[in-house]
């Protein structure tokens, strides 16, 4: 007889039930009463046929203005169980109230009219009933009351007609709480199945949203979030930054210790980001070592900046995790709307472009977009843009920088190196043209055009020179990609024993087991490859040595003022004996001054490249070079 309060779902299903119904439930009240009260007018006192009739007829319209005004509040729990435990009592004294009237009634009337009393009774049994359906306890209350006193005042009348009607009432009273009963546990396992349903889909769409490693929102969700974000922003006129963070020495961590540790390590970066953000401030992991954040109270150019190096701080310390301590940094790139973008999307690709325009200049800090990158973005749509309709074998040219043996001044190759006179766009420098169609995806084209180029060139040179030509990570990543390299060397009259291939560290960064078959491909054929800017990327020794490489090629970026960099120095030396142990040449690049050469002589470099000795020559030139360089190639090594 009471309302169940442990079930929330239930509690709100009933309220909503109770406000569709219950104006009905009063209006039956109401012209049953005043049907009832008219009968009586004749034989009853006015305040028995119009004064009580009125009261009733007030309260009834003051709770059916009350139900009405409550269908469409979405109630809380706490609400709906305090109107039913309302409604609960009111039920007690509605029926203890109409059917006293009833009562008092009933000496005024003749045969006809104690009948009506009768059929008003049962009438509003039934009637409540079916109204008050979804409160088991009001209905089986109102029935209990008013059948209560109903029955046994009519049976005990001695009148047939009034006995006849009070087991009919009573029959069908029964029959209405059996079918009560029954409607009532179908609506309750009803509400409580949409409810498991609504729980389930909305487990579902958060893990949907969620990333099930880190436990933050996902790529997903950042930017569904963005999208609302932008939307409110652009009704209020507010801010908003996106930034987008990439992990710098993770793979290092995946390649020594295993994905599992580079599992833990990605979780306890998405502890330490998800303790720097705030309601305005949300981080999200977009993917594999990549996160991002949206703020709208970080938006100020030096704020979002700090924030950036807050970020990159935080990453920066040491994590200890099962297998080992380790050490990461990240690099951050960051976008303001209204600043820089016109769509989430584009707000999206400036953080993005940001952070890759960092990673090439100021890795380990924050960058934020600016002018000068949007010129850059539009500089570099327009080369891919002009590139994709060039006819690459008409206006790509391949000029040979010399690689000398410092031992004796004698040349011994030259690497091929990619220009590009654009008919279009004039002169572009191949550091701005070659990552424009890594990126477009074309790069291959460019790589089978030049190689053809240089092939050709260096058919015509002494027996015993080599040939070092650049291979993007594109051109390994597909079986397809080397066979046509393989295609290009068989129709070359050049002995493919004579080139080396030069690859960089970030080619391991996509596919190392296609990278390795396609590396073996190549060597099969009798290619050498070399290791391109080694020292500069982040493969472990495990990987290089795992890789048939013949040479390393050590960066300008250590080269640079050797002499007077004692560290720079301790790392050409540890690289120079790093290559000796491992039974690899070693190709020293950029040296440009006698001071530099020096200092490598007395570490012991003898294959130097750079403009110590010579720029890059143009093919028709190479004649006149080898002549007044006096140099005979040596021995093949």
């Amino acid at each position: 007889m009471s309302v169940p309060s442990d079930n929330p779902a239930l509690l709100k299903e009933q309220y909503r039930a109770f406000a569709r119904q219950m104006p009905m439930m009063y209006f039956i009240l109401m012209t049953s009463t005043w049907a009832v009260a008219a009968t009586h007018m004749a034989t009853a006192p006015l305040w028995l046929t119009i004064g009580l009739p009125s009261l009733f007829t007030a309260a009834s319209l003051a709770r059916i203005l009350h139900w009405w005004r409550s269908r469409n509040i979405e109630p809380t729990p706490e609400a709906a169980l305090h109107a039913l435990r309302r409604t609960n009592r009111l039920a007690f004294i509605i029926a203890a109230v109409f059917t006293g009237w009833s009562y008092m009634l009933f000496p005024y009337g003749d045969a006809y009219a104690q009948s009506h009393l009768a059929f008003y009774m049962s009438i509003t049994v039934i009637s409540c009933i079916f109204c008050l359906m979804f409160l088991r306890s009001a209905a089986v209350m109102v029935t209990v009351i008013v059948n209560g006193t109903f029955i046994p005042f009519y049976a005990l009348t001695g009148q047939p007609t009034f006995i006849a009607i009070a087991v009919n009432i009573a029959l069908v009273s029964a029959g209405m709480l059996v079918i009560l009963m029954v409607n009532y546990r179908n609506f309750a396992e009803m509400v409580d199945a949409q409810a498991r349903t609504e729980t389930l889909s909305n487990e579902n769409l958060q893990l949907a949203n969620l990333d099930s490693l880190t436990g933050l929102p996902n790529r997903r969700a950042f930017f569904a979030h963005l999208q609302a974000v932008w939307e409110r922003a652009s009704t209020t006129r507010a801010r908003v930054a996106v930034g987008v963070l990439d992990l710098d020495g993770f793979k290092p961590v995946n390649d020594i210790y295993g994905h599992s540790t580079g599992d833990k390590l990605l979780v306890e970066v998405g502890s330490r980001l998800e303790n720097l953000g705030t309601d305005e401030t949300r981080f999200f992991r977009l993917g594999g070592d990549e996160f991002a954040f949206v703020t709208t109270d970080l938006c100020a150019t030096d704020v979002l900046v700090s924030f950036g190096a807050d970020i990159c701080r935080a990453l920066q310390e040491p994590f200890a995790l099962p297998a080992a301590t380790v050490q990461i940094s990240a690099s951050v790139g960051a976008a303001v709307h209204p600043d820089s973008a016109s769509s989430p999307e584009m707000l999206f690709d400036h953080a993005d472009y940001a952070l890759y325009h960092g990673k090439r200049t100021r890795r380990g800090t924050c960058t934020l977009f600016s002018n000068a990158m949007d010129a850059q973005i539009r500089r570099e749509a327009l080369i891919e843009q002009v590139l994709k309709q060039t006819d690459m074998d008409e206006e790509l040219t391949v000029v040979f920088q010399p690689i000398v043996d410092s031992s004796s001044g004698r040349t011994i190759g030259f690497e091929a190196l990619a220009r590009w006179e654009s008919a279009v766009l004039g002169p572009v420098p191949p550091g701005e043209f070659v990552p424009v169609a890594e990126r477009g995806g074309f790069v291959g084209r460019l790589t089978r055009s030049l190689l053809r180029k240089a092939v050709t060139a260096a058919e015509h040179w002494p027996a015993g020179m080599r040939l070092s030509f650049n291979l993007s990570a594109h051109d390994l990543n597909t079986e397809e990609s080397v066979l046509a390299i393989a295609a290009i060397l068989g129709r070359s009259s050049f002995d493919s024993h004579r080139i080396d291939f030069e690859i960089t560290e970030t080619a391991f960064a996509h596919d190392f087991e296609q990278v390795r078959r396609s590396i073996e491909m190549l060597r099969a054929l009798g290619c050498g490859i070399s290791l391109d800017d080694f020292g500069t990327g982040y493969s472990s020794l495990t990987r290089l040595h795992a890789l048939p490489l013949t040479k390393i090629k050590i960066d300008r970026s250590f080269v640079k003022d050797l002499h007077k960099n004692a560290a720079s120095l301790k790392i050409v030396k540890s690289l120079l004996a790093l290559g000796r142990d491992m039974h690899l040449d070693c190709v020293v690049e950029g040296v440009e001054t006698q001071e530099e050469m020096d200092a490598l002589t007395g570490l012991g470099a003898v294959l130097i490249q750079g403009y110590f000795y010579s720029p890059p020559v143009a093919g028709h030139e190479l004649g006149s070079y080898l002549d007044a360089a006096g140099s005979a190639a040596p021995k093949s090594r």
